[in-house]
């Protein structure tokens, strides 16, 4: 891992898409074809990542697949991730279908599950929060009490505007547009 990331990770322009795309299946869990990874992706328990055809991750996207007893990440065929993005798991799973489109320095962060249907489209700085913590007990500080997580579904065809928020438990359904902020 060390050394693969080390030799491509920070290589530009075509020699570098072409090392990483050469070298980054060797770290994932599966990565379809025509894969481009850009410049400063960090890959964290990157055996639990799954990349389906043609996608097309931007420079320095975050993809976290931590956790103990989750599945990981799965991102399906055709799906963009904008420059930025994190996806981060905390022992949680996070799917992404086909044809998915994530803005600029937009976040998922799943503590439990946390699909996107196909065709779900994120503006810029678009958050997803699978999950949070407890905070009832006085005294004891929220990042010491129990974490909590009830998912977060969106059908097919969902559009979320810039800077739009999508917190713990919520479902939407096909066919929504979600306004900006």
């Amino acid at each position: 891992y060390e050394l693969v990331i080390t030799l491509t990770s920070s290589v530009p322009g075509a020699l570098g898409l072409l090392l990483r795309k050469l070298a980054y299946p060797w770290l994932l869990g599966s990565v379809g074809r025509n894969v481009v990874f850009g410049q400063g992706v960090v890959l964290r328990h990157p055996r639990k990542i799954r990349i389906g055809d043609g996608t097309v991750v931007d420079d320095l996207v975050v993809l976290d697949a931590k956790g103990t007893s989750n599945s990981g990440i799965s991102i399906g065929r055709k799906v963009f991730l904008g420059r930025g993005t994190i996806l981060s798991c905390k022992n949680g799973d996070i799917v992404l279908d086909d044809d998915v489109n994530i803005g600029f320095h937009s976040e998922i962060f799943s503590g439990s599950t946390v699909r996107v249907g196909r065709h779900g489209l994120f503006a810029a700085y678009t958050y997803l929060v699978g999950g949070g913590h407890e905070f009832g007990q006085d005294g004891v500080p929220v990042i010491e009490q129990e974490r909590s997580s009830k998912g977060i579904a969106l059908a097919e065809n969902v559009w979320l505007g810039a800077g739009a928020k999508v917190l713990d438990g919520v479902r939407i359904g096909k066919d929504v547009v979600v306004g900006a902020g």
